[in-house]
């Protein structure tokens, strides 16, 4: 019998200790380190004795010969997660789908499950099958080729696996999963890890790819190791708030694609819709003009978006004025209040000045610093912007008009939306492609008040 040992985890970081102590000195949290049992018996693997016999071992190749394999991927039939992903999923890779309870994951994933054109094989631990088949003949009344398993024992897992070979593979979730060759509960440090090296090995020996839903914390984080995150090929974050109706989807890490693609979805009682205009939710059409709103020209990744910023200056109440801000960086905004009063002359130090970013989503791109400008100068000269009006340009320290990367792909979403004027820096070169929509150029802080109020 195999030598049994125990040792020592946290729980929150999952930083391994020999001995008990008080205090984490990797994360620095209190009372989360806890004893697990830990076996290591013969060694493990997904495939049947026979199949290992038969497997090869790896050589060491020179880059030149390597052979170009051509990095084929699958469509989900769901445009929003695979402009995320990439352009689809790869065979043989492990993404982990993380987000707050209710927020929509196992929705989404089984969504996907049943419009797929492969053989789907969809793993819960946390509801039973009649459970999961009432939320999908909501969703789609007529599946393709998904098949349901509840099981939490990786071992018997594997066995259904090797029965039905599925061509995907979804686990929900991997906080649920236990190994017989470790003897600790599941959710834990040690089980969460071993379960998760077991399915890459999986992943990888049958180019089969697999989805891993995975748990929170309560600071937002992905439960577990943070280790896990660095074992899996995709980390999707799943964001927005459970009372509101739309969600973002965001890849924090992606071996295979960029991590700057935005997914949005509208949750509604059918499951989740695709919004392949978020302009739509992220711009408020009222028919009457109103001061303090502005639109910005950003970019999430390579999708531009029009976005409209609300701002309220009002005389400050109290000695000291309040400076709020949601979606965007409350330095930021500081800075460019000070702008606006050294370089534009506006007494704004005794006023209070409220920021927001409609839609729920943060921001980072400068270019919507010239909208903040105006959306900030309409509310305190209580003048409306005009509708038709939109702007990209970033604001420098000295009230310069700085210039911002791919204008031309701004302007050209801006003038598909209807927009008439887009505000730019003089410093920004656009190619001569007869565009329909006017674009001013501008160099200082003072011609944007000059253009916009007289």
């Amino acid at each position: 019998m195999a030598k049994i040992k125990t040792t020592f985890y946290c729980q929150n970081c999952g930083a391994q200790y020999a001995k008990w102590q008080g205090r984490c000195t990797s994360c620095g949290e209190w009372n989360t380190i806890v004893e697990e049992v830990v076996q290591k018996p013969d060694p493990k693997d997904w495939k049947s004795p026979a199949a290992r016999e038969a497997k090869r071992t790896s050589r060491p190749l020179k880059i030149a010969e390597i052979e170009n394999a051509p990095q084929n991927r699958w469509k989900t039939g769901n445009n929003e997660l695979d402009r995320v992903l990439g352009g689809g999923l790869v065979p043989g890779s492990l993404t982990l789908l993380g987000g707050e309870p209710g927020i929509g994951k196992s929705t989404l994933l089984l969504q996907i499950s049943l419009q797929f054109k492969f053989k789907v094989l969809y793993v819960s631990g946390e509801e039973s099958q009649q459970q999961i088949k009432m939320r999908a003949q909501r969703i789609d009344p007529n599946p393709a080729n998904c098949y349901i398993l509840t099981e939490t024992k990786t071992q018997n897992i594997f066995k259904q696996i090797e029965a039905i070979s599925p061509e995907v593979v979804i686990i929900d979730s991997i906080q649920t999963l236990h190994s017989d060759y470790i003897e600790s509960s599941p959710g834990s440090i040690s089980q969460i890890r071993e379960c998760t090296a077991e399915l890459i090995k999986f992943a990888k020996e049958s180019a089969v790819p697999v989805i891993l839903i995975g748990h929170i914390t309560k600071e937002g984080s992905i439960a577990g190791p943070k280790v896990l995150e660095h074992m899996v090929d995709t980390v999707l974050q799943f964001e927005g708030d459970r009372n509101h109706v739309y969600r973002i989807l965001r890849a924090h890490k992606n071996r295979f694609g960029s991590t700057h693609e935005l997914g949005i979805y509208e949750m509604q009682g059918s499951g989740l819709r695709e919004v392949s205009n978020p302009s739509e939710i992220l711009i408020s059409r009222n028919d009457e003009d109103l001061s303090g709103t502005a639109i910005a020209a950003t970019l999430e990744g390579m999708r531009p978006l029009m976005i409209e910023i609300q701002a309220l200056v009002s005389t400050a109440v109290y000695g000291t004025p309040q400076r709020s801000t949601t979606g965007y960086n409350a330095k930021r905004l500081n800075m460019i209040l000070a702008v606006l009063e050294k370089r534009a002359g506006f007494k704004l130090g005794a006023k209070d000045v409220f920021l927001n970013i409609t839609g729920g989503i943060s921001v980072d791109d400068p270019a919507i610093d010239l909208a903040v400008v105006a959306a900030i100068l309409s509310s305190n000269e209580d003048i409306p912007v005009a509708k038709d009006v939109c702007f990209a340009a970033e604001v420098g320290l000295a009230g310069e008009i700085r210039p911002v990367t791919r204008v031309e792909q701004r302007i050209i979403e801006a003038e598909k939306l209807g927009f008439a004027t887009i505000l730019i820096s003089k410093q920004s070169k656009v190619p001569n492609n007869n565009n329909q929509i006017k674009i001013i150029k501008l160099a200082k802080i003072e011609d944007v008040v000059s253009h916009l109020f007289g």
